[in-house]
């Protein structure tokens, strides 16, 4: 039940997820990057992906397993679909002329 509940709070809030576990779990991080311009980068840009990425190096056999390959690959859909959604609503909006 507690895993199911980070999952779907992450998705939620991937950023807040990012970087609590950035400050609490920070070899969960490290594992995965080894410079701290990457996870800042993925978290302004990309945080699924990144928060998925850190999951397969630290879990996985690595990124390049089939799992950490779908996991990847979801997050960043996820990412691009949220993205997507954001810019579409903000041509929808009406002008406030």
């Amino acid at each position: 039940m507690p895993c199911c509940l980070v999952f779907l709070v992450a998705l939620l809030f991937p950023r807040a997820i990012l970087v609590l576990t950035w400050i609490f779990n920070p070899a969960f991080i490290s594992n995965a990057y080894s410079m701290w311009i990457l996870p800042l980068l993925g978290l302004i840009f990309l945080p699924m992906t990144t928060l998925a990425y850190a999951w397969a190096c630290t879990f996985q056999s690595g990124p390049a397993s089939i799992a950490g390959i779908i996991v990847i690959g979801l997050a960043v859909l996820y990412d691009l679909g949220s993205a997507g959604a954001g810019s579409a609503s903000k041509q929808r909006a009406p002008s406030q002329n």
